[in-house]
């Protein structure tokens, strides 16, 4: 049955397909551990009981979906060992080390300090849990600065030599860390993870202003959110647009991709509709603004951007894949900057609990800045196609030497697995939202701490 399958397409899928899943929990969990250290915070600041209500019912989403992250996040090096074995032989001396580090200082870090985050309610000081909540935040950002640093580098590698056995050698660490695109990419994604947690909330916390169920901590939610999505939104453009900079240096052939553009011009337009045609390398039912592109790109109207047709087609990604999910993420990060501008308006309207429309509106933008993180990877990785690292190794002389029976075998299997243990995890995620947040007193009375008295919260009370 899968005996004429191709084994690289194969192996691309099946990473695609878990790594697509994978990526869903840390884009979640990096915001929402540190958004849970702040809510901790404005509990022991205030004494108000509606921060420990939030506190305790996201902390149990945020333990489902750690979980879940880390258990399909087990399946990527091992991956890297059965379909991706020719790499893991080239450049293990710098991906193993960066991956071993990624253990170390965040993996054992937030494994030490997760129990106690969970479990230690009543059980520790309310500062040693606090703490502790800082902590497995901390380590998350850690996990991410590791792991960004090996897929930017397999982007941008430098830092290394090629040995007489072909394999590749460090050099100097600090240029394989720290290398060109990895930055952008750092502070690009952490950012995004920022915004999909705060729309999830306020999604969340929409649903239940809608409902008029738990207003008061409702509130908290949806205003917190929102703070988020006004200050953080305009700054995720901002990387952005430093990002694409730094791919329009380092990788230009993704970046002509993006921009849907074939011919190196002057005053290259912005694409703002298209259907890429690969084959007959042109754009089918074009929309255009003259001259955009270089304006962002080269900060000049006559400003050079190169196009597709400079490369060999061997070495140009798929376009339309690449182009297509860039507007996505685009349009995505436009509409959180309007939700936030629109926030700051219905704030000073002394509207911004009360107004139907526009939680309906944060509602529908719950799964926004998931679909974002995806497209985004989609940009990311297809775009840096046909290299599994950009210039070294082309992806189809990286896979294994297995037939494309076993990889078809293994990911039908991944497929299935994943539908019923994510699909339980969303299930009981789904339950945990649906019953809402408990009041349940926490008083810390058995450490003779003295709770502050209840002052306003950052997002008012009035009308509650």
């Amino acid at each position: 049955m899968f005996e004429n399958l191709d084994a690289t397409f194969l192996a691309r899928a099946q990473f695609a397909f878990t790594i697509s899943f994978h990526i869903l929990f840390p884009a979640f969990t990096i915001g929402l551990a540190s958004w849970l250290a702040v809510v901790e915070w404005r509990w022991l600041k205030t004494g108000n009981q509606v921060y420990a209500d939030v506190y305790r019912m996201w902390v149990k989403i945020f333990a489902v979906t750690f979980g879940m992250g880390v258990v399909s996040g087990v399946l990527m090096p091992f991956q890297f060992g059965t379909n991706w074995s020719r790499f893991v032989d080239a450049g293990g001396n710098i991906i193993g080390p960066l991956l071993a580090f990624e253990v170390l200082t965040a993996f054992f870090l937030e494994a030490s300090f997760l129990g106690i985050m969970l479990f230690g309610w009543n059980r520790v000081s309310p500062k040693m849990h606090f703490a502790s909540t800082i902590i497995v935040a901390v380590g998350t950002l850690i996990s991410a600065f590791w792991i960004l640093s090996v897929n930017s580098w397999m982007q941008t590698p430098q830092g290394f030599q090629v040995g007489q056995d072909g394999l590749l050698y460090p050099t100097s660490w600090l240029a394989i860390v720290f290398n060109p695109s990895f930055p952008y990419r750092f502070v690009h994604m952490v950012t995004a993870a920022y915004l999909t947690t705060a729309f999830t909330v306020a999604g969340i916390g929409a649903y239940y202003l809608w409902h008029r169920r738990h207003v008061k901590h409702a509130r908290v939610m949806f205003g917190m959110a929102m703070i988020m999505a006004i200050f953080v939104a305009p700054l995720q453009i901002l990387f952005g647009d430093m990002h694409g900079l730094n791919t329009f240096k380092y990788q230009p052939t993704k970046l002509a991709a993006i921009e849907g553009l074939w011919e190196t011009q002057r005053g290259a337009p912005l694409v703002l509709f298209a259907l890429p045609d690969q084959e007959a390398e042109t754009n089918r039912f074009a929309v255009e603004i003259p001259k955009v592109s270089s304006l962002i790109l080269t900060h000049s109207l006559d400003g050079e951007v190169k196009g597709l047709k400079e490369w060999p087609a061997d070495e140009r990604p798929p376009v339309a894949i690449v182009f297509w999910a860039f507007k996505i993420m685009v349009g995505i990060g436009t509409l959180m900057a309007a939700t936030g501008l629109f926030a700051l308006i219905l704030h000073f309207k002394k509207r911004l609990f009360d107004t139907r429309w526009f939680q309906l509106w944060c509602m529908a933008l719950t799964p926004a800045g998931f679909i974002a993180v995806l497209a985004g990877w989609f940009v990311t990785e297809v775009g840096r196609q046909p290299w599994i690292a950009q210039g070294l190794m082309r992806t189809s002389d990286a896979t294994s030497p297995v037939i494309g029976t076993s990889i078809a075998i293994s990911l039908t299997a991944f497929v299935v697995i994943y539908i019923f243990v994510f699909g339980a995890a969303s299930y009981y995620i789904l339950k945990l939202i649906g019953k809402g947040p408990e009041s349940i007193p926490a008083a810390y009375g058995d450490h003779g701490v003295e709770k502050p008295p209840i002052v306003s919260d950052l997002v008012g009370e009035k009308g509650e």
